[in-house]
């Protein structure tokens, strides 16, 4: 009983890590590369208001960023105490890089492909149990936050405030990220590593309806 408390305070303290440091890092990068758009897009209090409340919801809306955020949640989990928190650190940071290029307006082919295709292999990374070395881990989350990033920025010139907006799909983001840990929790227990599977399978298979309706 004390060493699964002991486990519980462990597993808490972690997942507060994961979105306090995701979301301080994250912000601070979004405020760098969107400086010049704020500062070409100045509006009214309301407006500041609109953009976090759009780019809050904008994520929890699309079941395609849905399924992957948790995704990276769950397999971080699954890789490991290191990986809990590396990979959705990860994911946010590469993903204002994806969301700079979206503002500057530079194109990148097979965005919606892309965004599938997350769901599909980091569901089915979770599903496999797989646990490759946390480098290529972190390179493959890398890579498909490129796209959720690009798809978030070409949206940031048109949403009311772009920084309210992009701080709000972080916190967002942040959020989807811990719940797929606390899920993976659940893979302490041998029905938990069941329903955690079933996770990965669940988003596996909306990743794969969601490239059949990209193409």
């Amino acid at each position: 009983m004390q060493e699964t408390g002991c486990w519980g305070i462990l597993s808490s303290t972690i997942a507060y890590k994961v979105y306090v440091t995701m979301s301080a890092h994250t912000i601070l990068l979004f405020t760098l590369l969107l400086a010049g758009a704020t500062g070409a897009n100045a509006h009214e209090a309301e407006g500041i208001a609109g953009g976090f409340t759009s780019g809050f919801m904008h994520p929890l809306l699309g079941w395609d960023h849905v399924a992957a955020m948790v995704a990276v949640g769950l397999w971080g989990a699954v890789l490991g105490r290191s990986a809990i928190w590396i990979l959705p650190v990860v994911f946010p940071l590469v993903m204002a890089f994806g969301g700079a290029l979206g503002v500057t307006g530079i194109p990148l082919p097979s965005v919606e492909v892309g965004i599938a295709m997350s769901a599909l292999v980091l569901g089915s990374m979770v599903l496999l149990a797989a646990r490759p070395p946390l480098w290529i881990a972190a390179i493959i989350v890398g890579v498909f936050a490129i796209f959720h990033g690009h798809a978030h920025g070409t949206e940031l010139p048109h949403a009311v405030s772009p920084l309210a907006f992009s701080i709000g799909f972080v916190l967002a983001t942040g959020l989807l990220h811990l719940c797929g840990i606390l899920i993976s929790f659940l893979s302490r227990w041998r029905a938990g590593q069941v329903v955690v599977r079933a996770g990965g399978a669940i988003i596996a298979m909306a990743g794969a309806i969601f490239l059949l309706r990209a193409f």
